[in-house]
């Protein structure tokens, strides 16, 4: 535990500081690109003519996508798929040197995307005409393509309820050493849902969240109940992990049970829960947490202000949302297309509209102006 929380510091220190300053070089302004209304079949003429389109992704799942496009519409894809923090500094630094790179980018992490990408002018909002009567309006700037969740799973082997119902248990020392999270200074996403925690509505909700638990009110030693949440958990030995995987397969693995008090339980993508059929796991979400049964972070299509292709990236764009486009990521539960009409793995999962208020939701405006000092409330429980 000590060695790997040493090793995360030494992430922290580096990622929190990319976060805390952005680029080097002072972001530029690009000018405000014009966007042209057409039809669908002008939009794919003008597509096919320009023949090519480039996207940066972090998701591996656009290799099959890209596929499945090309296969429709005879257009070739260059696709790169990245780490969240290397797409957002890629796109930074051939924004300001003036090098054309992606015509579109398929991005999670808000909160940098906003502050560092969107409002420097490097990347905008575009929503295909077609769509904008089908996706929901509060998804559509920046433009949500995929909801993602991550939710407390627990090992559900010979148990009968959940065991879990409010997260304070993880700050309890009944429950210590108990609860395991992705190191968030190694997935962005799971620093804005820290950071989230501290906004003025989660920390209400958390601190009433307290006084169901303990029968009293909450007394801060930090800034609201957000913090003192984080801080509890962190002084709970809360184990922290690398991997999503690998915390689904340590919390899954059955015959644990007997064994001591209380079940594993990890915060994971829940498309981890395949695991328990593709690997023989004991896997069940905890979906009467409160105040809070996990967050949800989306993956958002935006253009390039340089882009080559830009028929081609807005085509690839509406193609994201139609059945076929959605399939790579649909195949398994725990992602949901913003196009309600797609549909979900109901025999393992539910619909987005179950668990969206169970959920965190991020905000990227407030991640990108909070963010650096919850990394930075973090680096003291990480020594």
């Amino acid at each position: 535990m000590k060695k790997l929380l040493a090793c995360a510091l030494l992430t922290s220190c580096m990622v929190a500081s990319v976060f805390a300053t952005g680029s080097k070089e002072e972001p530029v302004a690009a000018p405000a690109p014009v966007i042209e209304e057409m039809s669908h079949d002008e939009l794919v003429a003008r597509a096919k003519e320009e023949g090519k389109v480039v996207v940066y992704a972090t998701s591996s799942r656009i290799a099959k996508a890209a596929s499945a496009f090309t296969a429709l519409y005879g257009i070739e894809v260059e696709s790169s798929n990245l780490k969240d923090f290397e797409l957002i500094e890629k796109v930074a630094k051939e924004a300001q040197a003036g090098v054309v790179g992606s015509d579109f980018v398929l991005a999670q992490d808000a909160g940098r995307l906003v502050g560092e990408l969107i409002e420097p002018g490097y990347l905008y909002n575009y929503v295909p005409p077609t769509l904008k009567d089908v996706v929901p309006v509060a998804m559509q700037n920046p433009l949500q393509v995929f909801a993602i969740n991550k939710v407390f799973i627990y090992n559900d082997e010979n148990v009968e309820g959940s065991p879990y119902t409010n997260i304070w248990q993880f700050a309890d020392p009944k429950y210590a050493s108990l609860l395991q999270f992705k190191n968030p200074f190694q997935e962005g996403v799971n620093a804005n849902f820290l950071t989230m925690c501290t906004s003025d509505e989660w920390s209400a909700k958390i601190a009433q969240a307290y006084k169901s638990y303990y029968g009293k009110d909450i007394v801060l030693t930090t800034p609201n109940a957000g913090y003192e949440w984080i801080k509890a958990i962190y002084n709970n030995d809360l184990i922290v992990g690398t991997s999503d995987t690998t915390i689904a397969e340590n919390v899954g693995i059955k015959g644990q049970n007997a064994k001591r008090e209380n079940p594993p339980v990890g915060l994971f993508v829940y498309s981890k829960a395949r695991y328990a059929t593709s690997k023989n796991l004991a896997l069940k979400p905890a979906m009467e947490m409160e105040p809070f049964s996990g967050f949800y972070y989306s993956l958002y299509a935006l253009m390039s202000s340089s882009a080559a292709h830009p028929h081609a990236a807005k085509l690839f764009i509406e193609f994201l949302f139609s059945e076929a486009g959605f399939a790579p990521w649909g195949a398994d539960c725990g992602t949901y297309s913003a196009n309600p009409n797609n549909p979900i793995q109901e025999d393992i999962d539910f619909p987005f509209a179950t668990w969206q208020p169970l959920l965190v939701e991020e905000d990227g405006a407030f991640c990108f102006d909070n963010r650096a000092e919850v990394e930075e409330f973090l680096n003291q429980y990480i020594y």
